[in-house]
């Protein structure tokens, strides 16, 4: 099957805290990873779905090569072009960084990617702390995205990196919260021209009222996670669950994830033909074993409910140029938001497989990774 026969490049996000580090020892205890709060998560209300248990792939630690090569294998087996690895810069501070930096010095695993940039403030807010400031993002200025670009430099230009109509594809998670985004998409066009690429082209997670353009980036995304007021379908919260035990003792909040996929595919579509949007589908969600009571949980997903999602998605970018047909999936592995397309004990590999069914996807590789 040829690039342009393919209905989506399926571009994964990938969440690399699943080794220790001395700031989680620091903060959470010794040995602390995103396993901890999957492994004792429980159910909190009667057929809420936890744990989430790993299965083909295990309770796996970054750190090893092994690991990083399965999950690849995987993921280009059912479909997947690329993993969005996502990368933490605080005004030159780097942190979860081992993973991907092995990937990149290694030549390992032989898989497209490109890196988005969690940009905000590291705070207890998920441990019912959330004026306990962890880490705090900052922005510095001129200097620091001058320095910020040329700490990536090395990733720009591994020929792995992936790029849209030959352009530098990165994103960027709150691009409303830089002060002067303007400032910081003209420095690292013009950085990208003087390292010999042909571009950047800048994608923003953010919310509408937003135009990209207006703030110096390409096109924007929306995967917002509580989700936008004024979304019908959230309103309604499962009413089976208000028992007077759960009124004592409080309950996450919880949507059904059938009244969730479409409204949340829908929000990718364009307000206009000049406002570059791209769509993203979400496998499920539910951060309880993070925040507990205060988590937001959609129920009932399955890969069949997930697959009509992705339909809907290549439905609606089917007649974009293929290079910008991007279809961004949130996520590979974000295990403690329930939030993963890796195979887990109650479903196997269903979400892949209803992914790859409605790519139609080979399996091969792809020989020049940069045009795609």
């Amino acid at each position: 099957m040829t690039n342009t026969e393919r209905p989506a490049r399926a571009i994964a996000l990938y969440l690399p805290q699943y080794h220790p580090i001395p700031e989680n020892d620091e903060w959470w205890g010794p040995g602390f990873t995103e396993w901890t709060n999957v492994a004792n998560a429980k159910a909190l209300f009667p057929g809420h779905y936890q744990p989430h248990v790993p299965a083909d792939l295990g309770f796996y630690d970054l750190r090893l090569p092994e690991a990083r090569m399965a999950q690849a294998d995987m993921a280009r087996a059912h479909g997947v072009e690329a993993f969005c690895y996502w990368h933490y810069w605080f005004a030159g501070r780097r942190i979860l960084e081992r993973p991907f930096q092995e990937v990149l010095a290694g030549k390992e695993p032989d898989f497209p990617f490109c890196l988005a940039w969690a940009n905000e403030t590291w705070s207890g807010i998920w441990h019912g702390n959330p004026g306990r400031i962890l880490i705090e993002q900052t922005y510095p200025g001129a200097e620091d995205y001058r320095a910020h670009f040329h700490a990536m430099l090395p990733a720009f230009s591994d020929p792995r990196y992936l790029t849209v109509e030959r352009k530098l594809l990165f994103l960027v998670y709150k691009p409303r919260q830089i002060p002067d985004s303007r400032q910081f998409t003209d420095i690292w066009r013009q950085l990208a021209h003087e390292a010999g690429f042909p571009g950047m082209y800048l994608v923003g997670d953010a919310e509408e009222p937003w135009n990209p353009h207006e703030s110096g980036f390409d096109a924007a995304i929306d995967m917002s996670m509580p989700p936008r007021q004024g979304w019908e379908p959230w309103s309604r919260p499962i009413r089976k669950l208000r028992w007077k035990w759960r009124l004592r003792l409080g309950r996450p909040t919880v949507y059904r994830y059938e009244d969730f996929w479409e409204p949340f595919v829908e929000q990718g579509r364009p307000s206009s033909p000049e406002i570059g949007r791209h769509v993203s589908v979400l496998p499920n969600w539910d951060n309880s074993p993070r925040s507990g009571m205060n988590g937001l949980v959609l129920h009932g997903s399955t890969p069949d409910l997930f697959r009509r999602q992705v339909k809907k998605a290549l439905a609606m970018i089917g007649n974009e140029p293929f290079e910008r047909r991007l279809l961004f999936i949130k996520s590979w592995n974000e295990w403690a938001e329930g939030n993963h397309l890796e195979p887990d004990l109650r479903f196997g590999r269903g979400y892949l497989e209803a992914l790859r069914q409605e790519l139609g996807a080979s399996c091969r590789k792809v020989n020049d990774r940069r045009d795609v």
